[in-house]
């Protein structure tokens, strides 16, 4: 099982993703009958919280620039849930901020595990490492294959 772990997060990161990014595009546009807030441009928090939520969401679905979005993400739900629902009390289960509290703890979890295998930056990652493979002599990437069969 521990051999799937990376493709699992990789699921975990996609599904979360595309959840916060429809938040985001409930907030502007009402899409899938969510509740359409629409707030003014550039107003303070809610415009920026469903760009966060629909861009963030989006970059994090796809696995690009996972980590810095992740963060940025991350931050905003612990903003969310400080500003709108600790007020009401300090437990999630009596102030409805349950969900609040799961994407930011889920988005740090991506901040810190970066996107997995299957994303845009393993891709770009696997690029540049081949970019930095073809200016070595053969022998060179004959050693280095070896080193990490023999670390398997």
């Amino acid at each position: 099982m521990n051999r799937w772990a990376p493709y699992y997060l990789s699921a975990l990161r996609i599904v979360t993703g595309v959840l916060f990014a429809l938040h985001g595009a409930a907030t502007f546009w009402g899409f899938l009958d969510g509740r359409r807030s629409s707030p003014d441009v550039f107003a303070w928090p809610s415009w920026w919280g469903a760009a966060i939520q629909f861009v963030g969401g989006l970059l994090i679905a796809a696995g690009a620039l996972t980590r810095p979005a992740a963060v940025i993400a991350s931050g905003s739900m612990a903003y969310a849930y400080f500003a709108f629902h600790a007020g009401d009390g300090l437990s999630p289960l009596a102030n409805d901020g349950e969900l609040s509290v799961l994407y930011c703890w889920v988005l740090l979890l991506f901040a810190f595990t970066g996107a997995g295998p299957v994303s845009v930056d393993a891709v770009i990652g696997r690029l540049r490492a081949g970019d930095q493979a073809e200016g070595k002599a053969p022998s060179d990437r004959a050693d280095e294959k070896d080193a990490a069969e023999s670390a398997v």
